[in-house]
């Protein structure tokens, strides 16, 4: 079978069910494992991409995602071409999971998928951590300020590692927010971690300066944090080991 993916999620799943060998392209920004994408044809950014250059690869199967706002406009350039698709829209960790064993159904790879969407279900059938859950921000994006809504996998994960996202209320995928939101919610920590951007770009003295910002619990307490998007902001299998990255926040908190 010939694979394209669109979206890093969706590549880092395809190999780790096994199938990075089948895969004949992908967009310009997923990035592992290195060892499969850096000799793969890149097929243009993720909210740009190249649907000519898609169809002269001759897919079998195209697997797409309407994971951040403007995917909307290359799944109906995807459609008008005719592509054979298969479209992920995940906004918890069970359809992490539950989009897992659909592209492993679709590459022939069922039992893998299983295993690896296994250990979500194992971990959501344990429930949130202990104790009193800890508010920490989680930050997508630095100006302007970008957080998780309800409709995000992130507070899942913010529950199994002893946090909770003091947005969670709000019944959408991302928000923006301003400095009085911030104050009211009083994190105890911040999370860095900026959407399609390099972890060693990450500037935590922008957070820090902020008008109006100093009085916040984290950042009063030093306790502004980078994790990388790809731990994150990715619903694939690497948000398993976001989840543990999450905890040491948590611990570093109490």
């Amino acid at each position: 079978m010939r694979i394209v993916t669109h979206t890093c999620s969706n590549t880092e799943i395809v190999c780790a069910l096994g199938r990075g060998d089948w895969l004949i392209g992908v967009d310009d920004h997923s990035d592992h494992p290195p060892e499969v994408v850096a000799q793969l044809p890149k097929v243009g950014p993720d909210l740009d991409i190249d649907i000519q250059k898609i169809i002269s690869l001759q897919p079998d199967l195209v697997i797409t995602s309407l994971t951040v706002p403007g995917h909307e406009r290359c799944l109906a350039r995807l459609e008008a071409a005719g592509l054979p698709l298969l479209v992920t829209q995940p906004h918890s960790l069970a359809d992490v999971a539950s989009d897992i064993r659909r592209i492993g159904d679709a590459v022939d790879a069922p039992a893998a998928a299983d295993r690896l969407s296994g250990r979500i279900d194992e971990l959501l059938d344990q429930g949130p951590a202990p104790g009193n859950p800890v508010p920490i921000l989680v930050e997508w994006w630095p100006k302007p300020v970008i957080v998780p809504g309800r409709k995000s996998w992130v507070n899942e994960m913010l529950a199994l590692a002893g946090g909770v996202n003091p947005f969670a209320g709000e019944d959408v995928e991302s928000l923006e927010i301003d400095t009085d939101q911030v104050r009211a919610a009083a994190p105890e920590a911040i999370v860095m971690s900026w959407c399609g951007v390099q972890e060693e770009k990450y500037r935590p003295h922008v957070v820090a300066r902020r008008d109006g910002w100093q009085d916040i619990p984290a950042i009063r307490l030093g306790r502004i944090i980078p994790i990388s998007e790809a731990w994150l902001g990715r619903p694939g299998p690497r948000l398993l080991d976001g989840i543990e990255k999450l905890r040491t926040v948590v611990d570093l908190c109490r």
